[in-house]
């Protein structure tokens, strides 16, 4: 079995993914918490060397590092199977997981940074607002359709659409507004072994110790 090490923070949504799927795909690894409010010269020297651009998440197999939350998630469903879909469902989550990027992975983190962490101008908050308003009406629209972002069911597409939804009302978003994507959040956290990202990302949580002989 390869050993997996998790490089990530309590307040990113782009670690929690790629913790999440680690949990969901109950694929063993140990999770290191990475202080960024440190200057990125003073963080650890393993962190470091693993992480391309100082930035987390990072996911180390086996001591080869890779960066990118939806790129390593995508690692993860390839060659780990976990939360793949179906065969013909590759270019889909390849499509929701670049639309993550440009669009709600963008426009709701930097609502919730304005709001919680550092104040910006009004024109600022208007326009990220607005933008992270007609992202939520896209996710909505496709979620009446269907439980999931692919018909096929649960997969890594909505592990990454849905990351920093669970702190969207520290971006003052109230998520019963799109009573699609409220559902949707529902059903993702129904899932066996599920935990917010407050609790699974914090610096001194584990995994319960493996028993088994």
């Amino acid at each position: 079995m390869s050993k997996l090490t998790l490089y990530g923070n309590r307040d990113s949504g782009h670690s929690y993914k790629v913790r999440l799927a680690l949990v969901l795909g109950d694929l063993s690894h140990e999770y290191r918490h990475v202080d960024l409010a440190t200057p990125r010269a003073a963080r650890p020297d393993d962190f470091r060397a693993a992480s391309r651009w100082d930035e987390v998440p990072t996911l180390v197999v086996d001591g080869v590092a890779m960066v990118q939350s939806n790129a390593i998630l995508q690692w993860l469903a390839e060659s780990e199977g976990v939360l793949a879909g179906r065969p013909g469902d590759k270019q889909t989550i390849r499509e929701w997981l670049s639309w993550e990027a440009n669009r709600i992975g963008l426009s709701l983190p930097n609502l919730r940074f304005a709001r919680k962490f550092e104040a910006q101008p009004a024109e600022v908050l208007a326009w990220l607002e607005a933008r992270c308003h007609r992202d939520l009406d896209v996710l909505d629209a496709q979620l009446a359709q269907q439980d999931y972002l692919l018909a096929s069911g649960l997969t890594i597409a909505d592990l990454s659409a849905s990351a920093y939804l669970w702190w969207a009302a520290e971006a003052g978003i109230d998520i019963q507004g799109w009573p699609h994507v409220a559902a949707w959040l529902a059903r993702i956290a129904a899932q066996p072994g599920w935990q917010h990202p407050d609790h699974l990302m914090a610096p001194d949580f584990a995994e319960p110790e493996d028993t088994d002989a």
